[in-house]
């Protein structure tokens, strides 16, 4: 598994990464409006990528701009 992405609370991230250092993710990103950097310097010491606070769909587009549903 490449990215393990988090929609929960703060206080429930630390489960979600000890997971995703259990399968072998590559990275964690956490949503806009979450953020935990206890949790972020566990991942990071286990070799991950992190992201918080970010929206992947607003990365996207910033990255790589919209792109039409019906071209």
């Amino acid at each position: 598994m490449d990215l393990v992405q988090v929609f929960r609370k703060p206080e429930d991230v630390p489960p979600v990464v000890d997971e995703a250092i259990k399968i072998g993710a590559q990275a964690i990103w956490m949503q806009e409006g979450i953020s935990n950097e206890e949790a972020a310097q566990r991942a990071r010491a286990a070799g991950m990528k992190v992201v918080m606070n970010a929206c992947m769909r607003v990365a996207h587009r910033q990255l790589i701009g919209p792109r039409l549903l019906n071209p």
